[in-house]
């Protein structure tokens, strides 16, 4: 998971889907913001959907997503011919993150409405059913998406009542970020008894999590370094160690019910450490 507004150029979007595909790794995600977060509001991005569209071409085998599009960036319309694009090139390896957006900043500098925290929720229902509406099979939508019934679509948010609902009616995915074991296993319930209540089998639950590993002690400090340097500040990832001790801390997140993981690899010019995601991804299988 990369955070493309940090002033990730596209050399280095190359070196990263590269990296990515030859450690094994199921998919590469990105985030869907224009204005930095991590390194301040200098810091910007290309866009997440042409990103995609560009690496879709340049990869074999990698999963492609956002995690995830606010819905105040763009029409449904244009959101759903851009998802389905990255399916045509991609072969069918294009999953859709979508959410109701919370970056007020960001959307003032680039002249996006930022409406209050329900109406953005109302979008993102409105949204999520004119996806659905234009991927089903009867619809006149042309083209269809590679993928059948339709790309994965992942909801991104806090797993409260109004956002758990929305993912059980639409969604095959809820992902929710930075969480602790504990509040993990509590968002899961949440999920769960959400799509309880829609008479519908539990959707796949995610979580994102920054991280940071190494390959031995001084290794890793000499990461946790340069972590904290692109962050400004001392918060530490929530996960941090050797291969081993990262996989030992996902187990207790599978354990509270996670499926997937997405890192969040906050310093991206560091491509080596893609081949360590990779060896935890594949202890972890």
């Amino acid at each position: 998971m990369i955070e493309g507004q940090e002033d990730v150029g596209w050399e280095q979007w190359l070196a990263l889907a590269a990296a990515a595909e030859a450690a094994g790794l199921d998919a590469l995600f990105r985030s869907d913001h224009y204005l930095g977060i991590w390194r301040g509001r200098r810091a910007g991005g290309l866009d997440a959907w042409a990103t995609l569209a560009a690496l879709a071409a340049r990869t074999e085998r990698l999963r492609l997503g956002t995690l995830v599009s606010p819905v105040t960036f763009r029409p449904a319309s244009v959101l759903a011919k851009n998802a389905v694009t990255v399916d045509h090139v991609s072969g069918g390896r294009v999953e859709l993150g979508i959410g109701a957006g919370w970056y007020e900043e960001e959307h003032r500098l680039y002249g996006f409405p930022f409406p209050p925290p329900a109406r953005r929720l109302d979008l993102l229902e409105q949204q999520l059913a004119e996806l659905d509406r234009q991927w089903a099979p009867g619809s006149e939508h042309r083209p269809k998406p590679l993928q059948r019934p339709r790309p994965p679509i992942v909801v991104g948010g806090g797993a409260k009542p109004r956002s758990a609902r929305i993912a059980a009616a639409y969604a095959d995915e809820y992902n929710t970020f930075g969480v602790s074991v504990a509040e993990a296993r509590e968002r899961r319930a949440a999920v769960d008894r959400a799509a309880a209540e829609a008479g519908r089998p539990p959707l796949r639950f995610s979580v994102m999590l920054t991280c940071v590993a190494g390959r031995d002690d001084a290794d890793l400090e000499r990461r946790l370094e340069a972590y904290r340097r692109v962050t400004g500040g001392p918060t530490p990832p929530h996960l941090a160690g050797t291969v081993d001790q990262v996989v030992a801390r996902l187990r207790e997140y599978e354990d509270a019910g996670a499926e997937r993981a997405m890192l969040q690899h906050l310093h991206h010019e560091d491509v080596e450490m893609v081949e360590l995601l990779g060896e935890i991804a594949a202890a972890l299988r």
